[in-house]
């Protein structure tokens, strides 16, 4: 064995005992033709309609998060709702892999129709919870693998928008510009202390269930970063890293871990050119990267604009490497496009995109 190949070989092992494989394990991971070649799929979150998936298919897209149509006012969708969603996707060649449920979605708790989990409001969170496990238990009937979710009280901020390429807009956030003085929400104020009692809370009834089933829970960071002395009386214990680790360390188990935004977690930190690798670094080797929205920014946690993959301060051919390197097989979806006046919807901005990401995978598979 030559000098490069001990280098690669050692690098690749302890990337595999740091994901808590057996050094048997890591050694077998090592030496597999498999270890070598880019896992990661590119993905879309499309609607469970026809047309729609057909939209998403022609641009090379195979793996979807998706959305069941439900009758009512239920919180879980059924198995036959669940089968009908599937197969609308797999008639076009797509793969579900992730459910997202009709509450705990990345709204404002002003807007939340299901609020009860985020207020802790007892016995209706407890209601609210069961719901969910007929979800995952639903889910794992018809194989879809995992769920993904918000445990967000502020929704996205954002404080308005930038020019961008030729007449596209960027969404935009700068704390100088956010109000001084925002009313506060109907939740009132919700300490650290009282956040933190929400998510554990949750998490202690969710996990085991979701763990008996084996279906993934995938949560998004809070987008975005907000002061250290909260926003609306809200502090949003996931809009920081550390929030984040701390997050991933109650209930321990393999179907506990992110949604990780690439793009929100970006817009944590003072300089995310340099600093996101090591983020990823630390989530991916620990198994807890279950979905990525492959977004970029410019800026930091002050002021940024959220830009194309190719144009901002996150270098995506370094990420997609390390990603590989990681071995992480799961999906990398873009989100929060520009927007332009001829383009409704972002869909011609989606479908660069999801070439964009493609064309990255294919690249990094071919390198040594």
């Amino acid at each position: 064995m030559n000098r490069r190949q001990f280098i690669a070989s050692s690098g690749a092992a302890a990337v595999a005992l740091g994901r808590g494989l057996s050094p048997a394990a890591a050694a077998a991971t090592q030496s597999s033709p498999a270890s070598k070649r880019a896992l990661m799929k590119v993905s879309a979150d499309v609607a469970p309609d026809d047309a729609k998936m057909k939209a998403v298919a022609r641009y090379g897209v195979k793996n979807a998060v998706s959305h069941a149509e439900i009758a009512g006012d239920r919180l879980y969708a059924t198995v036959d709702e669940l089968s009908r969603m599937r197969d609308v996707a797999e008639k076009n060649g797509i793969s579900v892999d992730i459910l997202t449920p009709p509450n705990l979605a990345s709204s404002h708790i002003d807007r939340e129709a299901h609020p009860a989990i985020m207020l802790g409001q007892s016995p209706e969170r407890d209601r609210d919870i069961d719901t969910m496990h007929t979800m995952i238990r639903n889910c794992a009937t018809v194989g879809i693998p995992c769920i993904k979710y918000n445990m967000s009280i502020l929704g996205v901020l954002r404080t308005g928008r930038t020019p961008g390429r030729g007449d596209s807009s960027l969404t935009t956030f700068k704390l100088a510009d956010a109000h001084p003085n925002p009313p506060e929400t109907r939740a009132g104020r919700v300490s650290e202390d009282a956040y933190w009692e929400r998510i554990t809370y949750f998490l202690e009834h969710v996990i085991p269930v979701a763990e008996e089933y084996k279906v993934r829970m995938a949560c998004h960071p809070n987008d975005s970063m907000t002061p250290p002395q909260g926003y609306q009386g809200v502090h949003a214990v996931l809009s920081t890293v550390e929030g984040l680790k701390k997050f991933v360390s109650i209930k321990e188990s393999p179907y506990h871990g992110l949604n990780f935004c690439q793009g929100t977690v970006s817009e944590m930190l003072q300089n995310p050119a340099t600093e996101i690798f090591d983020v990823i670094r630390y989530f991916g080797s620990r198994g807890k990267i279950f979905n990525v929205h492959f977004r970029n920014i410019r800026g930091n946690r002050q002021a940024f604009m959220e830009v194309g993959p190719d144009e901002g301060d996150v270098d995506f051919v370094k990420a997609m490497m390390l990603y590989k390197e990681l071995g992480y097989a799961y999906n990398l979806q873009p989100d929060h496009v520009p927007q332009s006046p001829g383009d409704a919807g972002g869909q011609e901005y989606f479908a660069f995109c999801y070439g964009y990401i493609r064309a990255l995978i294919q690249a990094v598979d071919h390198m040594a």
